[in-house]
């Protein structure tokens, strides 16, 4: 039986040269480690954001500051004023 199974093993082929790694996306998301700031949502809370602030018009016409690309996955985040 320890034969058959060492038979087995040496039948097996082996590759000796190194996998190459696959390279990674390059997206907004994977370039988010690279600094952050701390902003104060309209909600009352505090959310670090990678993205940039930008002006949006809001439901009722009105110009809204939100800030983009926060770590919670939020894609925008209405800040307070």
């Amino acid at each position: 039986m320890k034969l058959l199974t060492l038979a087995l093993l040496f039948s097996l082929p082996v590759s000796m040269s190194p996998k190459k790694a696959l390279p990674q996306p390059i997206s907004q998301l994977a370039k988010r480690s690279h600094g952050g700031r701390w902003y104060f949502a309209a909600s009352g809370h505090a959310v670090y954001c990678y993205g940039p602030v930008m002006t949006v018009p809001s439901a009722n016409g009105d110009l809204q500051k939100v800030a983009t690309l926060c770590r919670d996955g939020s894609p925008v985040v209405p800040l307070k004023d």
